[in-house]
C-alpha cells in the first residue's frame, strides 16, 4: 500500500501539471536559467512577433503564481490571456474582466461572499469554473494583467501551437533567434526535462524503495517465524518420506496464496484512499493519484519477491536439517 500510493501520488501530480502545459499547445516558451515556471518572466510582447509566422495556429501567455485567498493560506493563481479563457469549463456566471476572477470548483466552495481579497488586493468574483486538472480546480483565473501587477512579471510562459507538426521544429527556430534571454522547447521535452518532476520522481523512487525494504524485513522477519513454528510438521513429513522439494512446494503455494490476498486487499484499499483524496476539500484538488498497470505490476513482483524471499529461504534450511531434530525443536 505504501508504495502504491506513494506512487501515485507522485504520479497524480506530474501528470496534472503536465496536462495544463501540453493540453493546448505544441511549443512553451520560458525564461532561459529558470528551473521552475513559477520564477520565470518572458516578455509578453513576443506573442505579437510570434502570432505572424504563418505556421502559427494559435498562442497565449500565462503567469502561474500562488498566493492567501481569503482564509486560505495559499492557492494556485492562474493569469492568462483573454484567447485561453475557453480552456476553463464555465459553470457559473462569466468570465472575467479587469478586476475580476473566476474561482475554481474546490476553492468557490470556501468563499460565499461577492469578492475575495488576493494578497493585499480585493477581486470581484465574476464566476466559477470546473476543470479536469486538479491543479486548476483548488485555483482561480484572472486576466494576465491583474497577474502581472499582483507578481511583477510580464509571462510565466507562452504557449504556442502549431498549424502542422511539421512545422513545430521550424517554429522552434524561428522564435528561439527572437530573443536571447529565452528558451524554447516542445511542450513534451519540457515536461520529460523538467527540474521540478524529476524532484518529485527521484522522492518518489527513494521514498518507495525504503518501504519496500522496510517491508521485505518486516515480511521475511514474520515468515520465518512461522516456518520455524512448523518444524515439528516438516520433520514429521520429512520422517514419513517426503521430500525438501515437496516441503519447499507446499510452502510456495501457500506464501503465492498469502501474498496475493494481500496484494489484492491493498490494491482495493489504495483505490478506495485516490479516490476519496481528490474530494478533500482541505487540500482543494492540488494532490491526486494516477494508479497506473506499471505501477501495479510492480507492486506485484515487489509482493511477491518479499513474501518467497522471507519463506522460501528458512524453509530451504528447515528442510536439510535431520527430521528428528526437527521434530525435537517443534516440541520444545
Amino acid at each position: 500500500m505504501a508504495i502504491f500510493l506513494i506512487t501515485s501520488v507522485s504520479q497524480g501530480i506530474i501528470g496534472m501539471f503536465s496536462t495544463m502545459i501540453k493540453t493546448d499547445g505544441d511549443i512553451i516558451i520560458t525564461q532561459k536559467g529558470i528551473s521552475d515556471t513559477f520564477f520565470s518572466n518572458v516578455n509578453i510582447t513576443l506573442l505579437d512577433k510570434i502570432n505572424k509566422r504563418q505556421s502559427v495556429k494559435s498562442s497565449y501567455a500565462m503567469i502561474v503564481g500562488a498566493s492567501p485567498v481569503g482564509h486560505i493560506p495559499i492557492a494556485g493563481i492562474y493569469g492568462t490571456t483573454k484567447n485561453h479563457f475557453g480552456h476553463y469549463k464555465l459553470s457559473k456566471g462569466k468570465y472575467p474582466q479587469s478586476g475580476e476572477v473566476m474561482l475554481g470548483g474546490n476553492i468557490a466552495k470556501q468563499f460565499t461572499t461577492p469578492s475575495v481579497k488576493i494578497g493585499n488586493k480585493r477581486f470581484i468574483v465574476s464566476g466559477t469554473y470546473n476543470s479536469d486538472v486538479g491543479f486548476e480546480e483548488g485555483g482561480l483565473v484572472m486576466n494576465i494583467e491583474d497577474a502581472g501587477e499582483l507578481f511583477n512579471r510580464s509571462a510565466s510562459y507562452l504557449i504556442v501551437s502549431s498549424s502542422s507538426p511539421d512545422k513545430i521544429d521550424e517554429i522552434l527556430k524561428s522564435v528561439s533567434v527572437l530573443d536571447s534571454d529565452v528558451e524554447v522547447k516542445t511542450t513534451k521535452s519540457f515536461i520529460k526535462e523538467y527540474n521540478q518532476f524529476k524532484i518529485i520522481e527521484n522522492s518518489s523512487f527513494v521514498i518507495s524503495t525504503l518501504a519496500f525494504t522496510m517491508g521485505l524485513m518486516g515480511i521475511a522477519s514474520v515468515m520465518s517465524m512461522i516456518v520455524n513454528s512448523r518444524k515439528e510438521e516438516f520433520g514429521i513429513m520429512r520422517a514419513i518420506g517426503k521430500s525438501r522439494l515437496f516441503i519447499i512446494k507446499n510452502l510456495f503455494f501457500e506464501t503465492i496464496i498469502m501474498s496475493m490476498s494481500a496484494y489484492i486487499f491493498a490494491l482495493i484499499f489504495s483505490l478506495i484512499i485516490l479516490e476519496i483524496i481528490p474530494h478533500i476539500e482541505m487540500l482543494q484538488g492540488y494532490v491526486n493519484g494516477s494508479l497506473s498497470i506499471s505501477t501495479a505490476l510492480y507492486v506485484l513482483v515487489s509482493t511477491l519477491f518479499m513474501a518467497l524471499i522471507g519463506s522460501l529461504i528458512p524453509a530451504w534450511i528447515a528442510s536439510k536439517t535431520d527430521p528428528i531434530l526437527l521434530i525435537n525443536q517443534g516440541c520444545s
